[in-house]
């Protein structure tokens, strides 16, 4: 059986939460995403403009097994920006995990922690930036 034509991409990441509203927060305020859809008071669906964030309010989470996610990645259009994100996040008090820096294949990125523990890629890709 031959695969099916190519997926749109990676458009949207479901993360489950304990504190739904410091999230929301974060992902709104500081990164400047959109409330698409609250079908309750614990769910959120928020958009960027071409894709699609969902927080899910959970439990006692961090007694479940370990999701093997690493990170979630914000794209960027240009490399100087990565740095200005990394500034304005920095001001806000976010945790950071990692610094600004250029890797090689020509991307730039640092990682911080949303409140749910989540790691967050700032990054420019050349191809897809």
């Amino acid at each position: 059986m031959q695969r099916p034509t190519r997926t749109g991409g990676l458009r949207h990441v479901a993360l489950t939460v304990e504190n739904l509203e410091a999230c929301e927060q974060f992902y709104v305020d500081l990164l400047g995403m959109e409330v698409e859809w609250r079908p309750d008071a614990d769910n959120v669906y928020l958009t960027s403009g071409n894709d699609n964030l969902a927080l899910h309010r959970g439990e006692n989470i961090n007694k479940a097994p370990v999701q093997p996610l690493d990170h979630i990645g914000f794209i960027i259009p240009t490399p100087e920006q990565v740095d200005e994100w990394y500034a304005f996040l920095d001001h806000h008090a976010v945790p950071m995990r990692l610094p600004p820096r250029t890797h090689r294949d020509g991307a730039r990125s640092f990682y911080c922690y949303d409140p749910a523990g989540t790691v967050v890629q700032i990054i420019y890709h050349p191809p897809i930036s």
